[in-house]
C-alpha cells in the first residue's frame, strides 16, 4: 500500500492531468512521470495512467458535447468507433512489449508529440495551401491515430488537433470537443485491455483518477475561457521537459 504523501501526488497528478487533457490534451505527460517517480514499471505506470485519466476524459467530453460535429467529412460517430477499435489494437500491443523495449520507444513518442504541438499549425497552412485531402486520408490517420493512443497515449489529443487541422483545415478551437470525445475513446479501449490483462496499479490509479475527474471538469470549464496561444504555450513547455527527461532516462 501507498503511503499518504504518495497518494496525494498520485492525487495531484491526475487532477493536473485531467486539466491538461480538457485544455489541449498531453494529461499523460503529468500522470506517466508522476506513477514512475512512484516506482510503477513504465508499461504497468502507463496502463494505470491511462486508466486513471478515463473519467476525466468523460467528463470533458460531456461538458464539451454541444460542440461535436463532424470532422473533414466524416461524422463523430464514425471517428468514435475508429479510435476505440484501433485503440484496442494499440493496448494489445503495450501488453506484449517488453518493460525495456517500451522504456527506448517512449522518449520517441513524446518527441512526435512535442513536434505535433510546436509545428502541427504551421504544416497545416502549408498543406491547405497546396492540396485538400479527403475523408479518406482523414480516416487512416485516425486509424494510425487510434492505434497509438491505445499503446502510449502521451499528447494524442494535440496531435489529433495537428492532424485534423492538417487533413480538414479545421482551426483549434473547434476541435475542442471532438479531440476530447476521442481522448475519451482512446482511454475507454485501454482501459477494457489494460484491466483485463492485469496491468493496473490499483492503490495508485484509483486517487490518480480521482483527480483527473475533478481536473478534467475544471479543466473543460477553464478551457472556454482562457485563450488558445497560452494553453498551447503551457503545454508545449510541459511536453518538451518531459521529453527530455525521458532521453536522458532511456539513453543517459
Amino acid at each position: 500500500m501507498l503511503d499518504p504523501a504518495t497518494i496525494a501526488l498520485a492525487a495531484a497528478a491526475g487532477m493536473l492531468g485531467g486539466a491538461m487533457n480538457a485544455l489541449a490534451g498531453g494529461g499523460t505527460f503529468a500522470t506517466m512521470p508522476a506513477l514512475i517517480a512512484i516506482g510503477l514499471p513504465s508499461p504497468i505506470a502507463n496502463a494505470s495512467s491511462n486508466v486513471a485519466l478515463q473519467p476525466g476524459a468523460i467528463a470533458s467530453a460531456w461538458t464539451y458535447r454541444k460542440g461535436l460535429e463532424p470532422i473533414g467529412g466524416v461524422g463523430v460517430r464514425t471517428l468514435a468507433g475508429i479510435t476505440f477499435m484501433s485503440g484496442i489494437v494499440g493496448s494489445l500491443l503495450l501488453v506484449v512489449t517488453p518493460t525495456r523495449m517500451f522504456d527506448i520507444v517512449i522518449p520517441w513518442l513524446l518527441l512526435l508529440a512535442t513536434i505535433a504541438i510546436a509545428f502541427g499549425s504551421r504544416a497545416a497552412a502549408a498543406l491547405q495551401r497546396h492540396a485538400s485531402p479527403g475523408p479518406r486520408a482523414l480516416v487512416a490517420a485516425q486509424v494510425l491515430l487510434g492505434v497509438y493512443g491505445g499503446y502510449f497515449g502521451g499528447g494524442v489529443g494535440l496531435m489529433l488537433t495537428a492532424t485534423w487541422g492538417l487533413l480538414a483545415g479545421e482551426p483549434p478551437h473547434r476541435l475542442m470537443a471532438p479531440r476530447t470525445l476521442m481522448l475519451a475513446m482512446a482511454n475507454a479501449a485501454a482501459t477494457v485491455v489494460f484491466v483485463s490483462f492485469g496491468m493496473v496499479r490499483w492503490d495508485a490509479c484509483v486517487p490518480m483518477l480521482a483527480g483527473a475527474l475533478v481536473g478534467g471538469w475544471a479543466g473543460a470549464h477553464l478551457g472556454k475561457r482562457l485563450s488558445s496561444g497560452l494553453v498551447r504555450g503551457w503545454t508545449l513547455i510541459v511536453t518538451t521537459v518531459t521529453t527530455i527527461v525521458f532521453f536522458v532516462r532511456a539513453y543517459g
